[in-house]
């Protein structure tokens, strides 16, 4: 939904308050220019989570993802506009919206992974799939929000402050979605791996000198249990 929240203000409201052109149409294009930022940084948040995923757990990087992009979304509701810091307003929403795609990356592939190793084997498709309407849920719901707001306040009411609700109110969504993750077991796929010691997987080279210290034909799954 963070998303969602986020290119609709784009859309609505960000080009007057972070951005100063006498063009409206300029002002709007750059508004939706930062929407695109956090697209940019997806692919580079999903590759990075990925790797620490195989290392420390799909449970970690999940709490990870979540905690990014939850306070990336809250802080939004807290940024200063161009006419109270100028040109810092849309630098900080640059950032904000490079931490939220960052963290973004990995939220929806990790979901997916997340779900796929608890499924059953035959369902795995069919329950993984299940993230994919989660989001599209988001933007019903994110729409929603913003019709609501349209509708119960004025236009002025809307750029002076009320646009800042959803974001700050998204922290609540953030504390328990951080409350579920912590309180998460790690999938038995990654469990059951031999390389997974204590929930985290060996280095390289530690493989290499465990399997150098055990017997020939022994199982490495019964001394990971030892």
């Amino acid at each position: 939904m963070d998303y969602q929240l986020y290119s609709l203000a784009a859309a609505l409201v960000f080009a007057d308050l972070f951005f100063s052109s006498e063009n409206p149409a300029v002002a709007v294009v750059a508004a939706m220019a930062t929407y695109g930022v956090g697209y940019v940084a997806r692919p580079v948040g999903a590759f990075f989570f990925a790797r620490l995923g195989d290392k420390t757990g799909r449970t970690k990087v999940l709490f990870y993802t979540i905690l990014l992009m939850g306070l990336a979304t809250t802080l939004i509701g807290f940024l200063p506009t161009y006419s109270q810091v100028g040109v810092l307003a849309p630098i900080l929403l640059v950032l904000l919206r490079i931490a939220q795609g960052f963290g973004a990356g990995a939220e929806i592939s990790g979901a997916g992974v997340m779900l796929a190793e608890y499924a059953p084997a035959k369902r795995r498709g069919i329950i993984a799939s299940l993230v994919a309407l989660g989001t599209n849920c988001g933007t019903l719901l994110a729409s929603g929000i913003w019709a609501i707001l349209l509708v119960a306040y004025s236009e002025d009411e809307v750029i002076a402050w009320a646009w800042r609700i959803p974001f700050i109110a998204s922290a609540v969504i953030m504390l328990f979605a951080i409350w579920v993750r912590f309180n998460l077991k790690e999938t038995p796929v990654f469990e059951e791996r031999d390389d997974v010691v204590d929930g985290k997987a060996l280095s390289r080279e530690r493989r290499r000198r465990r399997q150098g210290a055990l017997p020939r034909g022994d199982d490495p799954a019964r001394h990971r249990d030892q």
